[in-house]
Parts: structure tokens; C-alpha cells; sequence
């Protein structure tokens, strides 16, 4: 055999690399089924920015390209096997439905038989979520509100409180609630005419009056009214409502500080993370600034009744409360944050319903943890709607405030929504609502939402640098080509870029 020969043979024996569809179709195949990056980079046994790099058009080679090549031709079989399914159970002499509206987050939603009052505005409405019925739509919700009478309430069940009664032409005088607190609620339905004159608005306009137009004085002056006219605007928006809301609850003694100074038992997993090692080189890193964060939580579930005390490792999605688990062991710590935050005591703690919500999804969805162990709780039937209208409120202003340049009411807002929240628990700034519990529960919201933030950020493969209480994502990479540049709630800014690494100091 010549040289040649041997040569030929030799080629000829080569395997073939494995056929990779084109780079625009690879990650199109993963999020069609429903895989996160993290998710198939821990299956293929290489990092998420390796497989994001795939994703953008770099190929792999020898044994990681064949798992590779196997995982996308798998993913494609998967989707032609589901589009084969509802192709064989789709009705044949009718047209398929309309899709119901999605709802918002991952709770369960399901059309009801027969329409049945919304918990936001007492109308008819079509589904539920989570086993309350609601419009999907705000703007149906809304039009319910104001051009309809209200529908007769349901009688209350074990899971939810009571209904209110028929409209009344005045207001309940302030009633005794459980534990000895005041429940604050109207007789009947008051709503709001559609043209009344918005209360934020109306408040700047009179301040710069007042101050001649000084936009100085008119801000500082609006700032220290903040706590009042949130209370006043919470009222407001809970007119019509279906909960009543309890002012000064009874609460259980893990709400309660254990001195003057002190803290109660609640851990609310406030993210404290700086990456501990960083890839080797030069980089540049830009701190990310989360918009509106206590008002972005102001959307969680929150507890409407007496919390009620359980043992057992349970959880009902319907309720709401706190929990003394046993926090799962996270093996993460390089690259992500622990999701229960900075904690150098061992054993169980106290935590809310966010982060428990949180732990059960990193478990259940993503597998980076084992599911926590529940000991007890003090939970109650529960909303994530409660201050739905009243978030809407502050937002819709905080909108407008944005796109006018109007700096006044911008800050108004904010101080608003921050100090609603700060002085929710025994403060003496804000005497007409002792809410403890819905502090920890709005204040948990927010630094799990930025959590999922700075996972979103790994996932989609850039390098997370540092994570901070509610707002201050540091990372590397191509931000914006994960995250939308803005001022608004769903958008996020830069506020600084620095250099780390090799070069820093040169």
C-alpha cells in the first residue's frame, strides 16, 4: 500500500462530525421546550456561556458535539411529537377558541362554568386564578368597576374572608377585627366616577401653587405627605374592593421584636453576593440600577386574615404566610447568589412567602437546589391582587411623570410606594396601619425579584459580578442584550461602568 493508499483509508475511516442545525435554530429548540440555558449546559457538562456560544453560531467539537447534536435532534422529535398530539386531539368541525388571556406569573388559572364576582371589582368574570374568580383583562376590570352595579358576593369559605355587603349609601364605621385590630372597610360598593380628578396630580398642582411654582419647595413639601396620601390613595383604590382590610391584625409572636432594638424572627433573604472569583483578564462591568423595586413588589401574595398556626411540611398555594424550614444546601455559590441571602447562623429559620415561593421553583423548575423542609407556619387564606389597584395607581403616575420630565411628581411617587413600605410595621410615622407581616412579605418580594434578575442574567450568559438588596445588579457582558434599557418597572439602567481584572490598575 502507497503512501497515498494509507492516506485514503485513513480519511475515509474519519467519522463525520454530527450535523448541527444552523445557529438561529438552536436556541429557538431549547426555549420551545421549555429549558433554561443553565438547564442543558449542566446536562451537556459545560458552562451556560459555552452553550450560549453555541447558541450564537460557534460550533463545538469531538464528544461534546455529538451530546450536543443528540440533545437537538431529541428537542426537535419532542416538538414534532407534541405538534402530532394536539393535531390529533384538536376538535375537527369546529374552529379552535380564542386562547384565554395568559395570567400574570405562574399561578393556576382555569375557565370557570359560570361566571362568577371578580375579587378586584365584585363583576362577573370568566376565570380564576389560583382559585379566585378574576378578570384576566385590567381594562375589563376596570370598565366592570365603573359601569356596572355590583354582583351579589359568594358566602365566604375556609380559604378566603367574607364578602362585603350590598351597597350602602355611607360608610361602616371602623369595626373591632380579629385580635382586637380595626378593620377598615366600606359597607358597600363606592366607586369612583371615571372622570375624577387624579389625586397625585391634583397634590402637585396644588403644592407648586402653594410654593409659586418653586419646584424645591414643592417637592420637599409633597415628600413629607408621602406617608398620608399613600394612605389616602390605598383607601381610595380599595374602594369596591372584596377584602377588607385589617389595620392592626393580631400577629404572632415571630412578628414581634424580641427588645426595643431588636428584630422579630422573620429572615427576609436580602441579597449581600460579591462573585468570589472572576474569570481570568481584563473586564469591564457595568452596575445595573432595578427600577421601582418596592413598587414592583407591591404585586405578591399577602395574608387577609388571622394567621393561623399548622405543623408539617406543606404548602398551600392559596395561603399566604410565614414558614420555619430547614434551608436547602446551595451548591451555587461561584457563580449565583444564595437565594436566602447572606447568612452565617446555621439551622432553620422564619421566612416568607416570596422566598419560600422562590426555593420551591428553584427546586421544582430549575433543579439548582433540594425542595426545603417545612416545620411549621402561620399562613392565611391569601390575594396576590390586594394592592393591585393601588400599585397600578402609583405606576400609571410614575408613566407619566417620566414622560413629561416632571421631576416633582416623580419623587413624590417614589417616596409614596418606599415609605409606604418602610413604615408598614409598628411606626411612628404611620399610626394607621400596623402591618408587620406585609412588610416582610413586600420587602421578600423585592430582593427575590432581583434575584431571579441576576439568574436571568446567568442564564442568558452573562457573568454575574455582584447582587445588592433590592436594585444593584452588577454583570458582565452584553446587558442590553438581555434586559430592556429604561426608566420604567420592567426596564433597568446603567449607573456606573468600572474595570476589573488583569488591567484594573494600569
Amino acid at each position: 500500500m502507497s503512501n497515498f493508499d494509507a492516506i485514503d483509508a485513513l480519511l475515509k475511516s474519519a467519522p463525520d462530525p454530527a450535523p448541527l442545525p444552523p445557529a438561529e435554530e438552536r436556541r429557538s429548540l431549547r426555549e420551545s421546550i421549555g429549558l433554561s440555558r443553565a438547564q442543558v449546559a449542566r446536562a451537556l457538562g459545560v458552562s451556560p456561556s459555552t452553550l450560549g456560544g453555541w447558541e450564537s453560531g460557534r460550533d463545538p467539537s469531538g464528544e461534546a458535539r455529538e451530546r450536543y447534536a443528540y440533545f437537538l435532534t431529541q428537542a426537535q422529535e419532542k416538538i414534532r411529537a407534541r405538534a402530532a398530539i394536539a393535531e390529533a386531539s384538536a376538535p375537527k368541525a369546529e374552529p379552535a377558541p380564542s386562547p384565554a388571556p395568559e395570567a400574570d406569573g405562574d399561578e393556576d388559572q382555569a375557565e370557570l362554568a359560570e361566571p362568577r364576582p371578580c375579587v378586584l371589582c365584585g363583576q362577573p368574570a370568566r376565570f380564576e386564578v389560583a382559585g379566585y374568580p378574576q378578570h384576566l383583562d385590567p381594562a375589563e376590570c376596570t370598565a366592570a368597576v365603573t359601569t356596572t352595579p355590583a354582583a351579589p358576593a359568594p358566602a365566604p369559605t375556609a380559604e378566603a374572608p367574607a364578602a362585603e355587603e350590598p351597597p350602602a349609601p355611607r360608610r361602616r364605621p371602623a369595626q373591632r377585627g380579629p385580635g382586637g385590630g380595626v378593620r377598615v372597610a366600606p359597607v358597600g360598593r363606592r366607586v369612583q366616577p371615571a372622570d375624577a380628578p387624579d389625586p397625585i396630580a391634583v397634590a402637585v398642582t396644588e403644592a407648586l401653587a402653594k410654593h409659586s411654582g418653586d419646584i424645591e419647595a414643592a417637592t420637599n413639601a409633597l415628600v413629607k405627605r408621602a406617608i398620608p396620601d399613600a394612605m389616602a390613595l390605598l383607601d381610595l383604590t380599595r374602594k369596591g374592593g372584596r377584602y377588607d382590610i385589617v389595620a392592626h391584625p393580631w400577629l404572632p409572636d415571630i412578628l414581634r421584636k424580641q427588645s426595643a432594638r431588636g428584630s422579630d424572627e422573620i429572615w427576609e433573604a436580602r441579597p449581600k453576593w460579591t462573585r468570589p472569583e472572576l474569570p481570568p483578564g481584563a473586564h469591564e462591568v457595568t452596575a445595573l440600577d432595578i427600577n421601582g423595586a418596592y413598587l414592583s413588589a407591591l404585586k405578591t401574595w399577602l395574608p387577609l386574615g388571622k394567621l393561623e398556626h399548622a405543623t408539617g411540611n406543606h404548602h398551600d398555594r392559596r395561603r399566604a404566610g410565614f414558614y420555619l424550614i430547614t434551608p436547602p444546601e446551595w451548591e451555587h455559590g461561584a457563580v449565583l447568589p444564595n437565594p436566602l441571602g447572606h447568612r452565617d447562623e446555621p439551622g432553620p429559620i422564619w421566612i416568607g412567602e416570596p422566598t419560600l415561593r422562590q426555593l420551591l421553583r428553584l427546586a421544582d423548575k430549575y433543579r439548582l437546589c433540594d425542595t426545603p423542609e417545612i416545620h411549621e407556619s402561620w399562613t392565611s387564606g391569601a390575594t396576590e391582587t390586594l394592592l393591585e389597584k393601588f400599585r397600578i395607581a402609583l405606576k400609571d403616575a410614575r408613566e407619566r411623570a417620566i414622560a413629561e420630565d416632571d421631576d416633582v411628581t416623580g419623587d413624590y411617587v417614589k417616596a409614596m410606594y418606599s415609605k409606604f413600605v418602610s413604615t408598614l410595621g409598628e411606626s411612628n410615622f404611620n399610626r394607621e396601619i400596623y402591618r408587620t407581616d406585609w412588610m416582610h412579605l413586600i420587602r421578600s418580594q423585592a430582593f427575590a425579584n432581583l434575584w431571579m434578575k441576576a439568574f436571568k442574567a446567568y442564564d442568558e450568559g452573562l457573568t454575574v459580578v455582584r447582587a445588592m438588596g433590592t436594585d444593584e445588579l452588577h454583570v458582565i457582558g452584553d446587558w442590553r442584550a438581555v434586559f430592556p434599557e429604561g426608566r420604567g418597572v420592567s426596564e433597568v439602567k446603567p449607573k456606573d461602568v468600572y474595570t476589573v481584572g488583569a488591567d484594573e490598575e494600569t
